[in-house]
Parts: structure tokens; sequence; C-alpha cells
């Protein structure tokens, strides 16, 4: 057997087999799209026509999206918009959460980052959004809760999740323990970092259908933490650190107390041309066993880091983490990973859906780079993977919404399966401006997505790197 050293250069080989046939992407011409949102409101301080970094979840036939509306070139936006499917993605409603910013009746100046959830005791939607104020500059004043109790058509005003409190909070994201043989059974989670105070990771809980909550603290900082919930009621945080690290930190009593944190994986990071925003935040989800899957965008697999690709790590309890795979291996640059799993699945036959942005060229500038946004699927927990598919572009970066870190086609995209069905898609894509306007919207592929294995198997093997790659900084926030 070839020693450590020799598959390491094996491997460089292979990468370098695989860079100069890349493997062509589906087009997507025949991809018929559903319009899940469009920029409603008509303040005269935003960016008007934009909407970025949708969310979504799944239970039952019902599929919630939440986006951004109208963005602010230094963070936030107008409000947040909704869209809800009652029959598994075959119709939406939509409309606008009420009660946050001064544009709906609210008493915060702009709002940011919406996470979806379902609490299936209580039978209540949430949406957890992060209020902003602009008095002095923009800080991240609280985090809101949005709630449904009648299937996510209608929207009460918000309830305060969190209070900055002489803070700055940033990145809020909730998941809920639905699994009813859990000891925390009903119990939400609302994670979010205090940009304020280091990056502080706090957590907030609610055992009451998101009407009250209770913080805890951890003794992590980052940015862009996503909990999950595994079936024994352990939750599982992934995290960017400021170090540019992948963790994760654990909690089994409920998120009264947490672990210290440990390692995913050191992310290795093309920095993105074009001047697009693309942060390597990570994407969580778990299956039905609680086997934790984590998806960035990183260079490892790419010779010289010359672009990144989505890789991802899984993790039987969040404790430990296996090697870092390669999921798209078709050359140039992915970005903004939106990773789905069918939670009634798992293990050799657990059913993945991943969704990102892509640029097909890797060096290409500004007035060059076209944005395209792909999709791959697994049918074997992520063994192998689907042909790579187109599902809209090529994309000027100037259509979309400028911001203080860049071009922003959102922070986030968003996945969610149906169990032994379609996966759904939210993202958001942009056309040329008109009228002085963007036109930025969110969308999602009509009828879903079929979720398919393929011949693609995953790789562990790095291509070689040269020494001393600079490691761009990361931003102390990203709103």
């Amino acid at each position: 057997m070839p020693s450590p050293a020799r598959r390491r250069g094996i491997g460089g080989l292979l990468i370098i087999t695989l860079l100069l046939t890349p493997v062509p992407a589906l087009a997507s011409e025949t991809v018929p799209l559903t319009e899940l949102g469009a920029d409603s409101y008509a303040n005269a301080t935003s960016q008007h026509g934009t909407q970025a970094g949708p969310d979504t979840f799944q239970a039952g036939t019902t599929v919630v999206a939440a986006q951004q509306a109208g963005r602010f070139f230094d963070g936030g936006a107008s409000g947040i918009a909704f869209a809800t499917s009652t029959d598994n993605g075959a119709t939406w409603t939509k409309g606008v959460l009420p009660g946050i910013t001064t544009f709906g009746g609210g008493p915060f100046d702009r709002v940011s980052d919406p996470s979806v959830a379902f609490d299936a005791r209580h039978g209540v939607w949430l949406i957890s959004s992060l209020a902003l104020t602009d008095t002095g500059g923009i800080a991240g004043a609280a985090v809101v809760t949005s709630r449904s109790t009648d299937g996510g058509l209608t929207w009460a005003e918000p309830v305060t999740t969190a209070v900055a409190d002489g803070g700055d909070l940033d990145k809020s994201w909730t998941a809920c323990d639905n699994a009813p043989r859990s000891p925390f059974y009903g119990r939400c989670y609302t994670v979010y970092d205090d940009a304020a105070a280091g990056n502080a990771i706090k957590v907030s809980r609610s055992s009451d259908g998101g009407l009250t909550w209770q913080e805890s603290a951890t003794s992590a900082t980052g940015l862009g933490a996503q909990p999950v919930v595994r079936p024994d009621g352990a939750v599982v945080v992934a995290y960017l650190s400021r170090e540019q690290q992948i963790r994760s930190m654990r909690s089994g009593d409920g998120g009264a107390s947490w672990d210290a944190g440990v390692l995913v994986a050191t992310v290795r990071r093309h920095l993105v041309a074009g001047g697009l925003r693309a942060l390597p935040l990570p994407s969580a989800e778990s299956d039905a066993r609680g086997t934790v899957y984590v998806a960035w965008h990183d260079c490892r697999f790419q010779l010289g880091c010359g672009g990144n690709d989505i890789v991802m790590s899984t993790s039987a309890t969040g404790e430990e983490w296996g090697h870092v795979t390669r999921v798209t291996d078709d050359g140039g640059d992915h970005v903004i990973p939106g990773l789905g799993v069918d939670r009634d699945s798992s293990g050799g036959t657990a059913r993945l859906a991943l969704a990102y942005y892509r640029y097909p060229s890797a060096d290409c500038t500004a007035a060059t780079c076209r944005l395209t946004i792909g999709y791959t699927s697994s049918d074997n927990g992520g063994g192998s993977w689907s042909r790579p598919a187109e599902l809209h572009g090529p994309m000027d970066l100037g259509w979309f919404a400028n911001s203080a870190h860049g071009r922003m086609a959102g922070d986030y995209l968003s996945t969610s399966v149906i169990p032994g069905g379609n996966a759904y898609v939210a993202f958001t894509a942009a056309a040329a401006p008109s009228g002085g306007a963007y036109d930025v919207r969110t969308y999602t592929v009509t009828g879903g997505l079929p979720i398919t294995g393929g011949g693609r198997a995953t790789l562990a093997i790095e291509a070689p790197v040269a020494a001393g790659e600079p490691a761009p900084d990361l931003p102390a926030t990203a709103r």
C-alpha cells in the first residue's frame, strides 16, 4: 500500500485529470421556475427590486420559505417576505411578515437573516429574524421570532427572542426538537453571535412554541452558526470560527450547557472573483438516525486552490467528524451551499440534495463573471453524487444588490426535501435592471427536483497547494 505521502501525490494527479476534463453541467433552458417572492416595498432608502438570503423548512405537506426584501447597501433589508405551500410545493401563498420594521408597522429600522423552523409539539411555524437599528451605525438590536398557528399562511407580530443589551447581534438561526421520544421534545433553539463581544455565540431556547425565550451562554466564538437537533435531543451547532475553521459545539441537556466545541475542518478558501459577497458559512442538516452533515465551500481539491468546490463532512453524534469529501468536481468556483436532507432517510440510503452558486470560470473579473445556480444530489448518504444540473443563469454581477462586502446574491440559499419525494431549492436570481430598479427575485424549481445517485464518487484526497497561501480576512459581521 502506498505511504500517506505517496497517496497524496496520486490524489494530486487525479485532481489534475478532473480539472482538465470537467463534468459538464446540464443546461438550464428547460428548468421551469416558480416565483416565491419579489420586493414589494417602496421606501426610498433601500435598493428597490431586491431580495436575498432565503431559508426554507418542510414539515408534513407544508414548505415555508422566507427571505429579505429591499436590501440596504450597508446592511439589512426593508422587511422579510414569506411564501408557504401546503401541498408539497404545488401552489404557494405569499406575503410579508408584519410588525418588524417601520415599513411594516414595527419599531425597527431594518431586518435581516430570516430562518424558518417548525415546532411539531405545539403546531407552530417560526421565522426568526435579526432586527437592526441605524442610530449611530447599523447594529443588531434584537433577534425576533414571528409565529404562525395556521400552517404558515398568516403570521402574528413578532416576539422578542434576544436583546442586544449593549451588544451587536448577528446571524440568527433556529431549529426545533421534533422527535417525540426526545426528553426535550418541543424545545426550539435560536443561535446567534454578538459581534461586540468578539462574535461570542449565544443560544436562546423556548419550550412554549416560541412565546418566551431563555438565553444560555457558550464558550464558542464565530459567525453563521446553524443548529440541528438529533433524535435523542442532543443539539449540534456548526459555525465558522474567526480562525477560519468550521467547528461544532454540542449540548446534551436541552441547551442549558454547551461543550467547548471541536474542529470539523480548517477552511481553505479561494477568494471569490468579481467582488461577490461569499463567506464560507456552513450549511448543516441531520438525518433520521441523527447523523449530522455539514457543507461549505473550500478550495482544497483544486490545484493551487484555484477555485472553490462544495465540500462536506459528517458526524454520527456531532462529537467526532469524518474526512472532508468533495461534492462538486466540474471546475469553476462553487460558493454558498444550501444542503437539504430527507429526514426520514439515514445511513447508506440517506437522501441528500445540494444547491449552490457557481462561476464556470474561477478567474473571471467583475466585468466578465457570470453567476449560475447549480444542483446535485445523492441517494447513498453522500457516497456518490448525481451529475450537476444548472438551474438558472448566467447572470451579470451588476444585476444584484450591492453591499458593503460586494455584490450580494445572499449569504444563504436553501434546500428542503419532501420525505421520499423531490427537493425544493429556494434561491435568488437576477435579471437586468429596468426603470431604475433591480429585478432580483426568489424562485424555486416548479415541481421540485429529483434525488438520484450517480457515478461521481466523493474524494477525500487533496490537491497540492502552494505554501504560504494567504487567507482572506473575514468580516466581524455579515448582515
